[in-house]
This record gives structure tokens, C-alpha cells and sequence, in this order.
């Protein structure tokens, strides 16, 4: 069981095993954030089966423990009933030592009847061989007084030995049926009562039997959940190392996106500055068209081709007519179904209708940055909220819809939700 246990605990870690990162490339923050909340899930799962082997643990504990005492119980009514089968062993030995005894009785008491009864038969027999002599005749018969009262006493004496021996006779014979029927019954309830005893013997034996496999499954049971508890406790630190090195690559990563963040800003600022100096043309129509270069930014042209037709800044709303209004971002002027790119790589952390912007793109880059893309073609989603993209992925089509005058895309930067000039970083 215990090498059953360690394979499956290697297994459980083995699935675990993910493959070391090296760059931003490979990994981004949003995939060690899934893979730490996949960590997350598997450390809950392997704490709650934790839980329930020890709950599993407690429980047979319990069970071991009240059949121990029940089997206590048993072991006991065992020893009781086998010296209770030692007395009616005893018992029987005694009656049966009774019913010898009584036997040699009973002979006796039969040698006395038969002898009483050869004395009674010779008397009879001698009275029918004299005949009928009366007491009467006998007394008459005497020849003096002194006679006379000799054979008064002499019959006495006869009459009373056969009373006596008529009365020893009945008693004898009435002894030996009373004694034998009491004998046989006694014998009788030793022999039941010791039935009995055994039989109540057995039951005891198989009910202890019954006691000691419980116990045997119990210790298994007990076995199996610490083993489990073991395992899970292998498969928590594995867990614990590898969120540790998952978080130290996200920190790493992070320091690296802030830092890169931190020089896309200069950067911008540079521009900014070198901007407020050249000359800017303005069209007669009152829009703003500037021929700007993309430069050598972090972000990428979301477009290819495609005019600035409204850049960054304060104008007049193209829809409202409000004076000063700031437009967000720069608009590039492309027939609706122009495929949109990501300007860099990124989480998606919005696809889908938002307010004036339409349909809309909205990718995180990391350190504080997002970029934005509206007005998108309904049902030209290329990404879902959630997925990871790479620089110059295509994540949807460009189109008309939200508050739009015409075909065109709409591209944001924006730091810490700041919106910013998104040219400073192309």
C-alpha cells in the first residue's frame, strides 16, 4: 500500500511540474497568475482531501476505540461463561458422582426388598402349609397364665416385625423411585445448563472473532488516511516551492515591465518636448492633420497605412460640438474591415461594446500601461477577454460603430488610467 501511495504522490507532483520561465516572451504576468491560481486550486483540493483523511482518521480512531472496549467486554463475558462452564463441569462430575452413589443406595435398598420379600413369602408360605391358625387359638391354647402372656408378647412381636417390615418395605420402594426420578432430573439440567454454557461459549468466540476483523479494517483504514495525510503533505510543499518561484519570476517581470515603463515615459516626454518645438499644419477644414512618423517606441502602429484624420489633444467635438473637449486618443482613418493589432504584447482585459467607444479592445501591457482600440466591426472580435497576445497580434477589425461620423479606428494609450499621447510611444 505505502508503495501504491508513494507512485501515486509522485505522480500528483509530476503533474504539477511546470516548465521554468525565461522571459517575458515565454511568460507573462497573467500566465504565472494562472498558473499560481491553478496552485491555489490544487493546494485547497490537496488541504481539503487533507482534512477529510483526517476526518476519515478520527473516525475509524473512534470506531477501533469502542470496539476495543466492546471487545474488552466480550473477553471478559468469555472468561466469565468459561468458569461458569468449569462449575457446571463440576457440577455434572458431582451429580454424576451422586447418581453412583444413589445407584450403590438403590442396589441396596433393592436387596433389602427382595430379602423382605423371600421373608414375606416363606411366612405366607408356612401359613398355608399349617393353615389358618388365629391369634385366638394360639392364646386360648396356653396352659397357664405366665403361658399366656408369653404368647401374648411372642404374637406381639410378630405382628409388630411384619408391620415394620410391611412399612421398611414401602419405604424402600417409594426411596428408590423419588431418588432416581430426582437424579435423572438433576443430570438432566447439568447436561442442558452445560449446553448451554457452551453454546453461549461460541457465540462469545465468534463475536470476539468478528471484533478482531474490525479492528484489522480499522488499522487499515487509520494506515491508509495518514498515508494520504503524507501524501497531500508532499504535494502542499511541492506547491509551496513552486508558488515561490512563480511569484519571484512575477516580481522579476514586473521590476522589468516598470522599468521599461519608466523609459517609454522619458521617451514620450522627449517627444513631447521635441513636438512643442515643430511646426504643426493645420487643414483648412479645421481638422488637425499632422504627418507624424511612428518612431521607435515600445508600441507598434495598431494600423497599417491609414491617416491620422483627428490626433491627441483638446478640439471641438466632431458629434456635440463642444469646445476644448479632450480627444483620448489619435484616429486613424481606415475602411471598416482593416485588421487591428496589438500595439504591444499583453492580458486582455476587455472585448466587447463599451458605451461611446463601440465595440471595443483593451489590453493590459503590465507596469500601469493599457492600450485601447474602439469603434471596432461588430462580430470582428480575433480575442476574448482573458487571452494573452503578442506585439502585432491581430486582435479584431476596424468599423463604425459608438459615436463615430464615419469609418475610422480609435487608438488610446493610457498610464495608471491616465490617457496620454499615444504617438509619444509609437
Amino acid at each position: 500500500m505505502k508503495k501504491t501511495a508513494s507512485l501515486l504522490a509522485f505522480m500528483l507532483l509530476a503533474g504539477m511540474t511546470f516548465q521554468p520561465s525565461d522571459g517575458y516572451a515565454k511568460n507573462s504576468i497573467s500566465d504565472i497568475d494562472q498558473q499560481i491560481q491553478q496552485l491555489e486550486s490544487k493546494a485547497a483540493s490537496a488541504k481539503q482531501e487533507q482534512k477529510k483523511a483526517a476526518a476519515n482518521k478520527q473516525e475509524a480512531q473512534h470506531y477501533k476505540n469502542k470496539t476495543n472496549a466492546y471487545l474488552k467486554v466480550v473477553l471478559e463475558q468469555i472468561n466469565v461463561v468459561s468458569d461458569e462452564l468449569a462449575s457446571v463441569s463440576l457440577q455434572i462430575e458431582n451429580t454424576e458422582e451422586d447418581l453412583r452413589t444413589t445407584k450403590k443406595d438403590l442396589q441396596a435398598a433393592e436387596d433389602r426388598i427382595v430379602a423382605r420379600e423371600k421373608l414375606l413369602e416363606s411366612r405366607v408360605r408356612l401359613m398355608y402349609t399349617d393353615g389358618a391358625v388365629s391369634y385366638l387359638d394360639v392364646l386360648l391354647s396356653s396352659t397357664s397364665f405366665t403361658d399366656f402372656l408369653t404368647r401374648a408378647d411372642s404374637l406381639k412381636t410378630i405382628v409388630d416385625q411384619d408391620q415394620h417390615l410391611l412399612d421398611e418395605h414401602k419405604k424402600d420402594k417409594q426411596l428408590v423411585v423419588e431418588k432416581k426420578a430426582d437424579l435423572d432430573r438433576q443430570y438432566a439440567e447439568a447436561k442442558s445448563l452445560y449446553s448451554q454454557k457452551k453454546q453461549r461459549k461460541s457465540q462469545l468466540n465468534d463475536k470476539e472473532k468478528e471484533k478482531q476483523v474490525l479492528l484489522a479494517s480499522y488499522d487499515a483504514k487509520i494506515e491508509q488516511s495518514e498515508e494520504l495525510t503524507a501524501e497531500q503533505e508532499a504535494v502542499l510543499m511541492q506547491i509551496a516551492g513552486k508558488r515561490s518561484a512563480l511569484l519571484q519570476e512575477k516580481n522579476k517581470l514586473r521590476e522589468q515591465q516598470a522599468a521599461a515603463a519608466a523609459k517609454a515615459r522619458a521617451q514620450a516626454a522627449a517627444r513631447a518636448k521635441a513636438a512643442a518645438k515643430a511646426p504643426t499644419r493645420v487643414s483648412s477644414s479645421g481638422n488637425s492633420e499632422v504627418t507624424y512618423s511612428s518612431g521607435s517606441g515600445i508600441f507598434a502602429r495598431p494600423v497599417s497605412g491609414g491617416r491620422i484624420s483627428s490626433p491627441f489633444g483638446p478640439r471641438i467635438h466632431p458629434i456635440t460640438g463642444e469646445v476644448g473637449k479632450l480627444h483620448a486618443g489619435v484616429d486613424f482613418a481606415v475602411p471598416v474591415g482593416t485588421s487591428v493589432h496589438a500595439a504591444s504584447g499583453g492580458i486582455v482585459i476587455m472585448a466587447e461594446w463599451y458605451s461611446g467607444y463601440g465595440y471595443t479592445v483593451i489590453i493590459d501591457h503590465g507596469g500601469g500601461l493599457w492600450s485601447l482600440y474602439g469603434h471596432l466591426r461588430e462580430g470582428g472580435f480575433k480575442v476574448s477577454k482573458g487571452d494573452t497576445v503578442n506585439k502585432g497580434d491581430t486582435i479584431a477589425e476596424s468599423g463604425n460603430t459608438g459615436n463615430s461620423t464615419g469609418p475610422h479606428l480609435h487608438f488610446e494609450v493610457r498610464d495608471n488610467g491616465t490617457a496620454v499621447n499615444p504617438m509619444n510611444y509609437l
